[in-house]
């Protein structure tokens, strides 16, 4: 018993009452279809039961923080551990969150700095450093014979006054002399101090001579200099040299420093550390001139202008006479391109620095014809005035379509103060490290120079910075700067911080359940990750991980096969236990296509394309390195290469938003580039990435694929809702009429619970149905327009067989993997890889035009082998009929098959951002330096 986790009776979602008995201490990896109820027996069972018996082992004083939490629909489960789920939910979004800060290397950064910095003044860059006034007093000592001692304590630098306060103080603590720039006073009432002259005053405590080691009243006498100016200075006289001396960190030259080191001074989410100008962001909003005027081959007349809308479009508008009015003062046509204009025109347009004066006249909206005489404002200073003086959220909002992010003007995105900025530790700062890649933080740390005294103090420090780096190469995320958003990194990459914070933890007896770790990982990096999960079992932990991969199945100790097909039809266990013993089981279809008995084809032939090219050129965003890219038109085309080699800044950032921000005008900042070319070659650029298909749960499949607009249709023709009157309206759950009021729709209530997650319930009026009682009375083929929502795909297409257009949209659904899926499921319940599938399936229902040019990041994210051999399929068709498709992917089956490979690399990181390889999977097969025709060369020998 106790070396088994033993399940009776899951019946969570669609699992069949299933029984099920799992090693303990092992690696065991759940796979089977999509859909087939892998993540409900994994995640919403057993997981779900670990963390409600862990949260109720706790005092009542605890769980009232935690909530109540729902025993999963099982019997029983004995032998289960603490659970731990780490799933491809992304880390925060918040702009503070960085990669440093979540695998809390940076809070060590933060100790080692305090530690064993070096301060520097930021002004000169001298080393500057604390003395005690014993340090002092010992060091004035080492110089008895030579040294004659006058002590000075500054106490004001460069500034203009009297200073009456100051010398009342300084007679009132009982000294004579003072220093006025370089000149010797007595403390008397007529100083004469100039308001128009800056003064640097120092006191003169005294003048001792030391003799025969006595140091006489020196301790004293400084302690009290000291006090009175606050710790900065000590001067001490040898032989006519002055060396100068500080209680505190500050440079006696500028006067500028920093208190005693602290951790908290390093940090950008604390007053004491962060930029005042940019409160530690490292970055401000600004209007963005390439959103402003997003492309260059618009004239003013046809709307270049996109921040002023129908400006040129529109001659009457107030904006479009003055643009008119610059233009005639310029001698310059509205219907000239704006790149074909003159580079002093269009900077008057954008900036209005010239103070050109431009007068017209216009008819007001609130009647009357007005005339107009002023200095022309500019596009953008008349945006962030407008920005900055409205009350108005849709305003800003409206304004914030045409501002990007750009670094900070005071810290230049180093978030920190200067004074921080200038700790330095082996002559680097605490953001020159956070700005190191993973692999070179290692190097870092393994050749710091550091003193004995230093070396001793961090040696703990370290040991736990290298650690948690060398965790965060092991999972293959060696490309990764600690000073990265949370919020840029992917599904795949942020669930593999997690995994290595938690190998970092060396927690045992606990049971991980992981959501295909793999993700967004090329084959030669699975080795270092398979080794990282094994070391979490070796220690004494149980790993359940829902995966896909080949390797991974390989390499586990234990594999449960679910199926055999997916929704109603999975949720069996069709096969376990050893990979021999999967491989020789005829009903696991996993165990066909590792044995090879099932496989996925290769092409007989490549397409030869329509001869048509777009060409990125100079691409040299993050890091690549300056390339020129040539994508061949009419073909499937895939953009491989390890892990941070530039495939998605090069496809996403700048093939993607600099033609959509030509062909869709979308207004995101394309990367940086020269030029791309043979744009005209397309009609239009679609990328079907994984973002959610909605941000709220009134957003399903039905309403996103259009299927739904149909189906109400549908019913709104039947005799019932002719007799009632009812329209297509009638059938939506969005307005008024024929939704349930008492949940507006959404079938449930959000019920706030001020300091604990919100709690949703269903609604007790409707049930769940979303509808009104007299909506759901009209039925078609007995079904109300709930029932229809609540089927899933493959139930779907079976009603509504003899429906034409209903039928071809549910085909593509089906076509993609998703049968299993509900018309009404929300988005929010949906995964990022059923998301992107779902606008798969959208855009394959749609007349195909042959100059479309799709883009699809991953899109075998989620899917078993049987899955992927589908959508090749998909994809296949897709480009059959002229189409171009450029997939970023890892996955080998998908690139095998495809007509063109881009291979970026070498590396990740720095070392990446080339091109390493070009052709077909054949010709990159044959490339010694391409670690993708490395993987690829067993399917073509």
């Amino acid at each position: 018993m106790e070396d088994k986790i033993i399940i009776k009776g899951a019946k969570e979602h669609n699992l069949k009452n299933v029984d099920l008995e799992l090693p303990r201490n092992k690696f065991i990896v759940f796979t089977g279809l999509s859909g087939s109820g892998k993540s409900s027996l994994a995640f919403d069972t057993i997981y779900a039961e670990g963390q409600r018996r862990y949260v109720e082992s706790l005092s009542a004083y605890a769980r009232q923080f935690l909530g109540q939490m729902e025993k999963p629909n099982v019997e029983y489960i004995e032998g289960l551990s603490p659970a731990i789920s780490i799933d491809q939910k992304t880390t925060s979004k918040n702009p503070r969150s960085t990669v440093g800060t979540v695998t809390e290397i940076y809070d060590y950064l933060r100790l080692l700095f305090a530690r064993v910095g070096e301060v520097h003044c930021s002004v000169c860059g001298e080393k500057i450093s604390q003395m005690t006034i014993q340090e002092i007093v010992d060091k004035m000592m080492e110089f008895p014979e030579r040294t004659k001692l006058q002590i000075l304590s500054p106490v004001v630098r460069g500034q203009k006054g009297t200073h009456k306060k100051l010398i009342e103080n300084i007679k009132k603590e009982g000294f004579v002399r003072i220093r006025v720039n370089g000149e010797n006073y007595e403390v008397t009432d007529d100083i004469d101090l100039s308001k128009n002259k800056k003064h640097n005053i120092e006191v003169v405590v005294d003048r001792i001579v030391i003799k025969d080691g006595i140091e006489s009243r020196l301790t004293d006498s400084i302690e009290t200099a000291v006090k009175l100016s606050d710790g900065l200075v000590i001067a001490q006289i040898i032989d006519g040299e002055e060396i100068l001396y500080s209680t505190k960190f500050a440079c006696p030259e500028h006067g500028v420093g920093i208190e005693e080191l602290s951790p908290r001074m390093f940090s950008f989410n604390a007053p004491f550390g962060a930029c005042e100008t940019c409160n530690g962001l490292g970055e401000s909003k600004e209007v963005d001139p390439n959103l402003v005027i997003p492309n260059k081959d618009l004239s003013i007349k046809q709307g270049a202008i996109a921040a002023w809308g129908s400006v040129g479009v529109n001659d009457d508008t107030y904006y479009s006479k003055m643009v008119q009015s610059l233009a005639n003062h310029f001698g310059v046509s509205i219907e000239t391109p704006v790149k074909d204009l003159p580079e002093e025109f269009v900077q008057e347009l954008l900036y209005g620095t010239n103070n050109t004066i431009v007068q017209f006249v216009y008819e007001s909206k609130y009647g009357g014809r007005r005339e107009y005489q002023a200095y022309f404002e500019g596009v953008i200073p008349n945006l962030t005035r407008r920005y900055n003086e409205t009350n108005s959220e849709h305003a800003r909002d409206k304004i914030e379509e045409f501002m990007s992010e750009t670094p900070c003007p005071k810290c230049k995105g180093a978030r920190l103060k200067k004074e921080v900025l200038s700790v330095l530790v082996d002559g680097k700062n605490i953001m020159d490290v956070t700005d190191f890649s993973v692999n070179e933080l290692v190097e870092y740390i393994e050749n710091i120079n550091l003193n004995e005294k230093q070396k001793f103090i961090a040696h703990e420090i370290l040991k736990e910075i290298r650690g948690r780096a060398i965790f965060l190469r092991d999972v293959g995320l060696d490309y990764l700067n600690l000073s990265r958003k949370a919020g840029t990194l992917s599904g795949g990459e942020a669930q593999r911080i997690r995994l290595a914070t938690q190998i970092g933890s060396a927690l045992v007896g606990v049971l991980y359940v992981l959501d295909e770790p793999s993700i967004g990982l090329h084959q030669r990096d699975n080795d270092r990750l398979i080794k990282t999960l094994r070391h979490l079992t070796d220690i004494g932990n149980t790993l359940i991980v829902v995966e896909h991969d080949e390797d991974t199945m390989r390499e586990c100790d234990y594999i449960v096969d679910i199926g055999p097909g997916a929704g109603v039809h999975g949720g069996q266990i069709v096969a376990q236990g050893t990979l021999d013993e999967i491989l020789d089981n005829p009903n696991s279809i996993t165990g066909q296509y590792l044995s090879g008995k099932k496989e996925i084809h290769i092409p007989k032939t490549t397409r030869e394309g329509n001869g048509n090219f777009i060409e990125i050129v100079k691409a040299n965003e993050n890091n690549l390195k300056n390339i020129n890219v040539k994508f061949p038109l009419g073909k499937f085309t895939c953009i491989t290469g390890v892990s941070g080699s530039g495939k998605s800044t090069l496809i996403n950032d700048i093939l993607y938003k600099g033609i959509a921000s030509k062909i869709n005008r979308l207004r995101d900042r394309p990367g940086k580039h020269k030029e791309i070319k043979g744009i005209d070659n397309i009609d239009k650029i679609i990328n079907i990435d994984q973002s959610p298909i909605g941000r709220t749960p009134r957003s399903n499949p039905a309403t996103y694929t259009g299927v739904f607009d149909m189906i109400r249709d549908l019913f709104a023709s039947t005799n019932e809702a002719k007799a009632r009157g009812y329209q297509k309206g009638r059938f939506s759950f969005n307005v008024k009429g024929g939704r349930c009021e008492a949940c507006k729709g959404d079938g449930i209530i959000k019920i706030e619970m001020h300091f604990l997650p919100d709690v949703y319930v269903p609604c007790e009026v409707c049930k769940g149905e979303r509808y009104n009682r007299e909506t759901l009375q009209v039925k078609y083929k007995d079904k109300t327009i709930a029932d229809v929502l609540d089927m899933n795909v493959e139930e779907a297409l079976k009603f509504f067989e003899n429906i034409p257009n209903i039928k071809r949209k549910l085909e593509t659904l089906m076509d993609v993997g998703l049968s299993y899926i509900k018309l009404g499921q929300p988005s929010t319940q949906l995964s990022g890889g059923e998301a992107q599938r779902i606008k798969l399936a959208t855009e394959l229902s749609k007349r195909p035009t042959g100059k479309t040019l799709y883009i699809l990041d991953e899109p075998t994210t989620g899917l078993h082998m049987a899955d992927v051999d589908k959508l090749i399929q998909v994809l296949q068709k897709l480009a059959d009929t002229g189409n171009s498709i450029v997939v970023i992917e890892h996955n080998l089956d998908v690139i095998k098959t495809c007509d063109y490979i881009i291979d970026l690399g070498p590396e990740g990181g720095d070392k990446g951002g080339k091109i390493v390889a070009t052709g077909t999977p054949e010709e990159v097969s044959k490339v010694e330096g391409s670690y993708t025709g490395k993987f690829l060369k067993k399917y073509f020998e």
